[in-house]
């Protein structure tokens, strides 16, 4: 009796770790299908020759993207090796990667190349259903980074960068994300210009090598489409900041589908004329649904007008005061033509305050309450002039 009640725990727990065996074992197929089907939405597909799972670990072989750069064209990017550390099935038939690590990128082609090293993806979720209208159906990383990228031109590098690095965060009950990024020790060599007076006015201005730093930093509100982008920053030594913000909503999950929609359908047909016609229709359309904010565009000197000035006045046989005063009195001569008064009388004494002593100049601009982007596409046809009282705009120097 009792060795027959041995034989049958032996055949149930046999019986268990078969059941139970799958369920633990990652399958590198099915991964690439749903990551393939959550890059799809974005017109990118992708293909691969093998995905070999070793616990949770996935290396996938001659991975190749095909990337639509616009309607009836895509370029075809051979990535090689992908490997996915730490990977785990999630609730639904999706998966989270710890990390993705790319093989590093060097391409040749004519006279030029590139080059970018230690590419690396982390906290990658990829949706079990990416025609989902949820922010659970979006791919998703938590932080993307790069180590140094290069390009150079005829045997020299003109063009690097330190770093990259972009993380997203989502918000508190999935209201919506977060988001920053930086671009840093981006250097350009600007002196194998050939062009006569061009590389004569980069020496003049001092540009001949520029030094300097990109940041990014901003949210998006699924609900409500609300995106503010805070920061947008370019920032070079001996030349200045300059920094992009926008306030935008109704650019909602719904949005992002329609938009996508109409990229597949564009991508679609043969005809390209016809695919970006029926493009830009679409994009027409789905603009209907934003609503302006704010915006504002803020230059922050570091002694590059001076040096502007300077050349600027140069050329005309001028000192660079005396260029500065020359433009004093053509400002309001251009502005005059716009008949908008009021932001002419703005924009000369801004340009006054900032040429007599360069500090910052801001266009801004705030609408008392939010703006349709239908009201300004009608302003802008039928009375261009009320642009400005329409949008609340706004021009400082030096605050």
């Amino acid at each position: 009796m009792m060795h027959t009640r041995k034989i049958r725990l032996m055949m149930a727990s046999a019986a268990l770790l078969t059941l139970t065996g799958p369920a633990f074992a990652l399958d590198g197929a099915d991964l690439m299908k749903k990551l393939d089907a959550a890059t799809n939405a974005n017109g990118t597909s992708i293909t691969y020759d093998k995905a070999e799972v070793d616990g949770d670990k996935v290396t996938v072989t001659g991975v190749k993207l095909k990337v639509a750069s616009q309607p009836g064209d895509a370029v075809d990017l051979n990535i090689g090796d992908l490997t996915f550390e730490g990977v785990e099935e999630t609730e639904g038939g999706g998966y989270y990667a710890e990390t993705v690590s790319f093989p590093d990128v060097n391409v040749s082609q004519d006279e030029g190349a590139i080059s970018v090293k230690d590419i690396l993806l982390s906290g990658l979720t990829i949706p079990a259903n990416a025609t989902g209208g949820t922010i659970n159906d979006i791919i998703l990383y938590e932080s993307a980074s790069t180590g140094p990228i290069a390009v150079s031109s005829k045997g020299k590098e003109v063009f690097s960068l330190e770093s990259t690095e972009a993380n997203l965060a989502r918000q508190e009950n999935d209201a919506g994300f977060d988001f920053d990024a930086t671009a840093s020790g981006i250097k350009a060599d600007l002196s194998s210009v050939e062009d006569a007076k061009t590389k004569e006015a980069i020496e003049k201005l001092g540009l001949t090598t520029i030094d300097g730093a990109l940041t990014m930093k901003g949210s998006w509100e699924v609900e409500s489409g609300n995106v503010a982008l805070e920061e947008y920053a370019l920032d070079f030594k001996n030349v200045g900041r300059l920094n992009f913000a926008l306030d935008i909503s109704g650019y909602t999950l719904a949005f992002v589908k329609s938009m996508q929609e109409a990229m597949k359908a564009a991508e679609a047909n043969p005809n390209k004329e016809e695919a970006n016609q029926a493009m830009g229709l679409a994009m027409m359309g789905l603009m209907q649904q934003l609503t302006f904010n704010s915006a504002e565009i803020r230059f922050d000197d570091a002694s590059i007008t001076k040096k502007a000035l300077d050349y600027a006045g140069s050329q005309q046989g001028v000192t660079g005061e005396q260029m500065a005063q020359s433009l004093k009195g053509l400002v309001p001569i251009m502005m005059a033509q716009l008949n908008v008064p009021e932001l002419q009388n703005q924009v000369s004494a801004a340009v006054n305050a900032y040429l007599d002593g360069p500090k910052s100049l801001t266009i801004s601009a705030a609408p008392e309450k939010p703006v349709p982007f239908p009201m300004i596409m009608g302003a802008a046809m039928g009375a261009p002039n009320t642009i400005p009282s329409v949008l609340g705009v706004k021009v400082t120097a030096n605050d």
